[in-house]
């Protein structure tokens, strides 16, 4: 559900940008609060895993679309709403400059509808409620299903009146959000299902985890080796294998802007649009997901559904790889230095 710049205009953007930055900031001012040294590779591997995820298109049968998971409720039952946040702001910074995957304009209102609705309302609403009794397969498979489903269609319908309040006629209200609630329904039951056999893994794994996390404690001397040896193996084969298998059909928001516009991209205006867009084919070193010289129909995300399945291409796996690094490193860092600041301010105070 990665919006690009076209679907925004430049005071939709900037206003989404600004709530976000207000967001992070309230998110990095909890996280030295309560952030301890165990959660930092936990928030470098669990967004190199969600960068990964999200390169796996799933199809949705009948419909000739498909969708990914976005990852946001997995970050914040693992890491926390705050951690969570902030990491799925890395993820999706990482891939904007680097991947072209999303617009550098509509980057506020990707972090908010695929960071906020699953880390501050669908997780401390459902999934905790779910989960308040105790942790079980059950609970948390419930609990997964439930808050993604949620999240993604508030996430869609905020699409939605963000392409409204950004005067795109050519995406009518009422068509494009009969069209866009559906499709997430049936993408957030696959990612809801995606998400709860991560989770019960990790509860399988380390079932504290989870516990200290939903109640906000510190991990304190809880082992996550096993926990982060297999998401770092899950990182290699989603994405250096398993992305070959991606659907090259279009994700729920490109199906739903060409059924109404009768075309996935609408152009782009001119001004920041263009100038945005300039300094992203600049800085994007493997544009959907592949080596600058392969054809546009080998991407992942190319949507016309004319490539050979399963697409073994090097490109994909070299994205998937350095994306992943990229983003382990960028959200590890965040980690580790909201805790210097922690412990430089606790030294002070002393």
């Amino acid at each position: 559900m990665h919006m690009a710049d076209a679907l925004v205009s430049p005071l939709v953007g900037g206003t989404m940008l600004a709530v976000t930055a207000g967001l992070a900031v309230y998110s990095a001012q909890q996280v030295r609060k309560e952030l301890d040294d165990q959660k930092i590779p936990l928030m470098g591997v669990m967004g190199a895993f969600v960068f990964a995820a999200q390169m796996i298109n799933f199809t949705i049968p009948a419909t000739g679309s498909s969708g990914h998971i976005g990852g946001g409720l997995l970050l914040a039952a693992l890491l926390g709403p705050h951690a969570g946040f902030l990491t799925m702001a890395a993820v999706l910074l990482i891939q904007a400059l680097f991947f072209a995957d999303g617009g550098l304009l509509a980057y506020g209102c990707n972090v908010f509808n695929m960071g906020f609705w699953t880390c501050f309302v669908a997780y401390p609403l459902f999934y905790k409620w779910f989960t308040g009794r105790g942790f079980t397969p059950r609970s948390i498979s419930w609990a997964s299903l439930v808050s993604v489903v949620v999240a993604l269609q508030l996430g869609a319908f905020s699409v939605v009146l963000q392409t409204l309040l950004s005067g795109k006629t050519e995406l009518p209200f009422t068509t494009f959000v009969m069209l866009m609630q559906p499709i997430h329904l049936a993408i957030g039951i696959g990612e809801g299902l995606i998400s709860a056999a991560v989770l019960v893994y990790v509860w399988n794994a380390r079932p504290e985890i989870l516990a200290r996390t939903a109640a906000g404690e510190s991990l304190g001397n809880i082992s996550t080796r096993r926990v982060l040896t297999g998401m770092v193996v899950a990182v290699f084969l989603v994405g250096g294998v398993l992305s070959w298998f991606a659907s090259t059909r279009p994700d729920g928001l490109e199906w739903s802007i060409e059924k109404v516009a009768g075309t996935a991209e609408l152009e782009k205006p001119d001004g920041i649009h263009q100038l945005l867009g300039e300094f992203q084919d600049n800085s994007a070193i493997l544009p959907d997901y592949g080596f600058k010289s392969d054809e546009p129909a080998e991407s992942n995300h190319a949507g016309e559904g004319t490539t050979a399945w399963p697409t073994a291409n090097a490109g994909t796996s070299v994205a998937g790889l350095v994306g992943g690094a990229m983003t382990l490193l960028l959200a590890g860092l965040t980690g580790w230095g909201l805790s210097r600041l922690k412990n430089r301010s606790s030294r002070v105070a002393a």
